[in-house]
């Protein structure tokens, strides 16, 4: 005979989840994932290559240096994602193709994640909700394919969450995960420290009477503080060289909030509600801790190259999880459906009606025939290798297919750039012998172009081509006269080439370019 108690806890244990639902989700969203991963294979942003020169440079066994044989410059804030690069650069193989392979699997990694915890908390609405929000977000499949360390700081952030919230909830996990996922995400960003710091803190209170927690402490401060110490004593200050470049910017990051909280709105706002009943207030308390703390950065410092919402991403499958649990707490089943359904349908919409969609659908075409275009047309020129040098504002793509000594006059690699001395000044000072300008239309020189004086410092040059990547945006090259004939005959030799075979002709940015694109790569198209 069973107890009053005992048939009550009979009747009110939850049923086990069927394992069919979830494998269901992850089928039929894992093919939406792929399907927009090709539809955005193309592109890769610039500044991935600024990582592949310095993973290049140390492959070479230079170190990661941005030009070799001179004082080393922490010109990225990536160190993970450029050291994983290095065995791919030894080995011959693609940077570019290595650094979308990786991020596709992480994806689909996130993915799967998202499903498992959606599912867990709230069944199959909870992992739609999860997941759906993911996969429906257009500007996750360009921040897979860009060649940055996007989606893998997102990956660590997340499960750093995750582990956090199991915790709270009393589930078991691995010692040895909170601090290993705060040593990774600290080096694949700085302010990943931040923002996996939630999880670590609720490990290290509620482990604190275990010997082998504080150990573990013990060894993240030892190996944590060594990477520190390396880095500051081999680049020579305590932040990154970006850091004194993008920092402080208020109004910019400003900007930037008021821009991510409408964008995920909705996201926010069931996060925000675990934090109302008490039974989902440590789980919203790690998820929120964590949301913050990863967007505090960037709320005081204005981050340049936001295409897409880029930084607002690394928290954005969080905000996923936070919303599939909320609509899980929701209670009456119409009423989880029915804020999923806005929620999913908001981020969906979001995403699909971004401004910068056109210019990210066109990017990689834009990018082949113009800066990838011009740096190997440099590294073919007949140039002498001591005269091999430029300057360049996109530097990316230009120094890295080239090879050239290069000088970002912006001063993301440029350490007295960034410490304050006029751009004009350096680039008169090394006089090299490229200067490449970006400019609004053929012949239209600028002025002033990212505080450098372009008439000061190219007064001695001839302009020897203006090269269109799409409407509005030229590369002009001034060169020195005595170089002048070969940079031109092998630049316009190079690009030339990639005009015919990135959308010949085609320079407008439009969605109807990438869907043309996307259709003759189909099978008869």
């Amino acid at each position: 005979m069973k107890s009053t108690m005992e048939r009550a806890e009979t009747r009110t244990a939850p049923e086990p989840k069927s394992n069919r639902g979830p494998l269901v989700v992850i089928a039929v969203f894992g093919a939406l994932f792929l399907v927009g991963c090709w539809a955005a294979w193309f592109f890769t942003i610039d500044d991935a290559f600024i990582t592949f020169r310095y993973s290049a440079n140390m492959a070479d066994g230079h170190g990661p240096v941005w030009n070799v044989g001179e004082d080393p410059i922490e010109g990225f804030t990536n160190f993970l994602w450029m050291l994983w690069h290095v065995p791919f650069a030894l080995a011959g193989l693609p940077l570019e193709t290595v650094a979308k392979v990786t991020s596709v699997v992480l994806g689909a990694g996130i993915l799967v994640i998202l499903v498992r915890a959606g599912h867990r908390a709230g069944g199959v609405l909870g992992a739609l909700v999860a997941a759906g929000a993911l996969v429906l977000f257009v500007p996750t499949y360009f921040h897979v394919t860009a060649g940055l360390e996007t989606i893998a700081f997102a990956a660590v952030v997340l499960r750093a969450a995750i582990v956090g919230v199991d915790l709270v909830q009393g589930r078991a996990v691995r010692d040895w995960e909170p601090p290993l996922l705060l040593l990774l995400a600290g080096m694949i960003r700085p302010e990943g420290v931040l923002a996996t710091l939630p999880g670590f803190l609720v490990w290290c209170w509620l482990r604190r009477r275990h010997g082998r927690t504080w150990a573990l402490v013990a060894a993240v401060v030892v190996v944590g503080g060594g990477y520190f110490a390396w880095r500051w004593t081999y680049f020579g200050h305590l932040f990154p060289n970006t850091f004194y470049v993008k920092f402080g910017n208020l109004d910019a990051g400003s900007v930037w909030l008021e821009t991510t909280v409408l964008l995920f709105l909705p996201l926010l706002v069931l996060t925000a509600s675990l934090l109302i009943r008490k039974e989902s207030r440590g789980e919203g308390l790690v998820l929120c801790s964590v949301v913050l703390l990863t967007g505090m950065t960037y709320a005081v410092s204005g981050p340049t190259m936001d295409y897409l919402y880029r930084f607002a991403f690394h928290a954005f499958p969080v905000l996923c999880l936070g919303a599939a649990l909320a609509t899980a707490r929701l209670g009456h089943r119409v009423i989880a459906a029915l804020a999923g359904i806005v929620t999913v349908g908001w981020v969906a919409v979001a995403g699909v009606t971004s401004v910068e969609l056109p210019v990210a659908a066109n990017y990689g075409p834009d990018l082949q025939r113009a800066h990838v275009a011009i740096g190997k047309g440099l590294a073919a020129a007949r140039v002498p290798e001591a005269a091999r040098s430029l300057a360049v504002s996109d530097a990316g793509a230009i120094p890295y297919y080239s090879g050239w000594k290069a000088i970002d006059y912006i001063g993301l690699n440029d350490e007295a750039i960034a410490q304050g001395a006029r751009p004009a000044d350096v680039v008169k000072a090394a006089r090299p012998t490229v200067i490449v300008v970006t400019a609004q239309g053929p012949r239209a020189t600028p002025g002033v172009v990212y505080g450098m004086s372009v008439p000061e410092v190219a007064k001695d040059y001839e302009l020897v081509a203006d090269i269109q990547m799409r409407e509005g945006y030229f590369q002009e090259i001034f060169v020195l006269p005595e170089y002048a004939a070969q940079v031109k005959d092998a630049v316009t030799t190079s690009v030339d080439e990639a005009q015919r075979r990135n959308d010949p002709g085609r320079y407008e940015d439009t969605i109807d370019r990438w869907l043309d694109r996307l259709r003759a790569q189909l099978p008869g198209g």
